[in-house]
């Protein structure tokens, strides 16, 4: 039976990923430390503590782990100041939709701040009493703890939640973690493969009750 549906937030309800990407890369190439398209492909789906660790190991970066997580929060704001905030299809419909009538939340690799910011945008914070970010777990996505973190505190077992996400590290998160996981092509810039999710949708126009429904039974 389904009793909570969690959400990604980065390519599921925002077309960010992008500017997740070239916040990052902004604040590097300010210390004369380029990000490779390999590291930006990387930061797509990821946790935080997962991009740093990456980063780190391929060199050249002497900012800590918290120092360069907020000051890319903090330049991913003026992005999206600059470029505004492109929501994906569906996505407030959706947030609406299904924390009217089951246990909500937000699931993110993001800092809470980067959250908060995004979920205000939107005009859905309010749809959600609390939310995981960064901050919260030791290991972001592809590993469960977000998730599994999520599912402690609603006091929901994951085999009652549907996870939407759109990234590869995602998807495999909410596997690892023993959820059921809708894959959104729609913010999948990168085409990242979407095939080990339950079932994989266009838009979250797409993810009607029937659907879910199916999931379920």
């Amino acid at each position: 039976m389904l009793r909570a549906v969690l959400f990604d937030l980065d390519g599921t309800l925002a077309d960010t990923e992008r500017q997740n990407a070239e916040a990052v890369a902004r604040v590097l190439e300010r210390l004369g430390r380029p990000l490779s398209d390999e590291e930006r492909e990387f930061v797509i789906g990821h946790g935080w503590h997962e991009i740093y660790h990456h980063l780190v190991t391929n060199g050249g970066v002497t900012l800590g782990y918290e120092e360069l997580m907020h000051a890319a929060g903090r330049e991913r704001v003026r992005i999206v100041e600059t470029e505004g905030l492109d929501v994906l299809p569906g996505a407030v419909d959706t947030v609406r939709r299904f924390s009217s009538r089951f246990a909500s939340t937000v699931v993110s690799g993001s800092s809470r701040a980067e959250i908060e910011a995004v979920l205000k945008s939107l005009e859905v914070l309010g749809c959600f009493p609390w939310f995981v970010g960064a901050e919260d777990t030791a290991r972001g996505k592809p590993y469960p703890d977000g998730y599994l973190l999520a599912s402690t505190r609603l006091g929901i077992a994951p085999a009652e939640c549907l996870v939407l996400e759109d990234s590869t590290a995602g998807i495999r998160a909410a596997r690892a973690a023993g959820m059921k996981v809708i894959g959104v092509r729609a913010g999948n810039f990168a085409k990242q493969p979407q095939d080990e999710a339950d079932r994989v949708v266009d838009t979250l126009v797409d993810v009607t009750d029937a659907l879910v429904a199916s999931l379920f039974d």
